[in-house]
């Protein structure tokens, strides 16, 4: 029997996901990271394989905020910077995390920012 640690769980997870979801320039990929001092998400191109947005919780305006209003505030501000990019509407990337919680925050936060998910 073997024992797989969290961090391979979850990237176990994370690749089954991925195995089905992939970003067009049309509609692109949201691409989160969370860890336990902050989150961070990237808009991503698969197709030609380029970023197209990203945002992190190492700006200056994300810092100091407690952890779900962190998370709801960075989705809205990863939306506003897809807007300036041309995008309208994304498919959505959990990372193999439970959508729950700071993942579910800023997932409503990129849709309170005018992105269809």
């Amino acid at each position: 029997m073997s024992v797989t640690t969290k961090p391979a769980q979850r990237l176990r997870r994370r690749r089954r996901v991925r195995a089905k979801i992939t970003g067009s320039e049309v509609r692109p990929r949201i691409s989160v990271f969370r860890s336990n001092r902050g989150i961070a998400a990237q808009l991503i191109d698969d197709a030609s394989g380029r970023t197209l947005a990203a945002v992190s919780w190492t700006e200056s305006d994300l810092r100091g905020l407690k952890p779900m209003e962190q998370a709801a505030k960075s989705g809205e501000l990863l939306a506003e910077r897809a807007k300036a990019a041309g995008v309208e509407s994304a498919v959505f990337d959990r990372g193999g995390y439970q959508y729950h919680g700071r993942v579910k925050a800023f997932a409503e936060g990129v849709r309170e920012g005018g992105i269809t998910v």
